[in-house]
């Protein structure tokens, strides 16, 4: 008897152990993101170039942008190697479901129906949503003036801005196109009356045409950009929230920070993908 208790708290202490080092979350076997980018020595990190200035496709076929420094700094604190995969943004949150990328640095907004599908890191970066129209229509004060019969709100699918837009416009029609360029060069041309996106992305499309677009004053929502993973990946949530505690307003991001959101000299740099 004394043996068969010994057996059975012998296994309790291995079920126990077992559960410890589980780090996919309850119950789960599956190794975290974190551990398998040690494995692989390689992160393989999920973006959607066209969003300015958080991600990019220079002229010499690279990517680059706030994201891409914060993805680098990820993979240098990581001692691994970094390759981007570029989606559309809404494809970001598939690929990343079925393992296709470790994380998604796409300037994705912490949101509640996120939570459903996948896991997010703090915040990086706060913004909002901005509402951007035509030079010659300055006069417009407010977003509610756009939402008339006949108007046409142009969009980037599956984005915050989207979803925002299609609940607050009543009236006018929303449309979506695959990304942010799309749409705003769809505004150019005559097509739409207004774009909703993300307020640095609009700031720099007004650097790049000067004189051509309005921004309104204010701004929709405010936001926060969150670093996504699978979900209930809490060991990597958990290493990805320590590296943002150091990672934000040190030296590095300042830098990466003033480098992108200050200057315009690398806009000449870019393409408009």
């Amino acid at each position: 008897m004394k043996k068969m208790v010994s057996a059975l708290l012998l296994i309790l202490a291995l079920v126990i152990a077992g559960c410890s080092n589980d780090s996919g979350g309850a119950g789960s076997t599956e190794k975290s993101t974190l551990k398998n980018i040690k494995d692989n020595k390689k992160l393989v990190v999920g973006i959607a170039p066209g969003y300015f200035p958080f991600e990019m496709k220079s002229t010499e076929g690279g990517f680059i942008g706030y994201d891409i420094d914060l993805a680098n700094a990820v993979g240098e604190a990581l001692n691994t190697e970094v390759e981007f995969k570029q989606f559309a943004f809404d494809g970001l949150g598939p690929a990343l479901q079925i393992g296709e990328v470790d994380m998604v640095i796409a300037g994705m907004t912490i949101r509640g129906d996120r939570a459903l599908s996948m896991s997010m890191s703090n915040p990086y970066y706060k913004t909002g949503q901005a509402v951007m129209v035509p030079a010659e229509n300055k006069g417009i004060k407010s977003w509610e003036e756009l939402d008339v019969k006949g108007n046409k709100i142009a969009v980037g699918i599956g984005t915050t801005g989207a979803l925002l837009a299609k609940s607050q416009f009543k009236n006018a029609e929303v449309v979506d196109f695959e990304d942010f360029p799309l749409a705003a060069t769809t505004m150019g041309s005559g097509q739409a009356d207004a774009v909703v996106y993300d307020e640095p992305a609009i700031a720099v499309w007004r650097l790049e045409h000067e004189g051509k677009v309005h921004q309104l004053e204010g701004l929709l929502s405010a936001e926060n950009l969150g670093i996504a993973v699978k979900k209930n990946d809490f060991e990597t949530i958990q290493w990805l929230n320590s590296f943002l505690y150091s990672y934000v307003d040190s030296p590095e991001e300042l830098e990466s920070r003033n480098r992108w959101f200050e200057e315009s000299d690398w806009l000449d740099k870019v393409t408009e993908e």
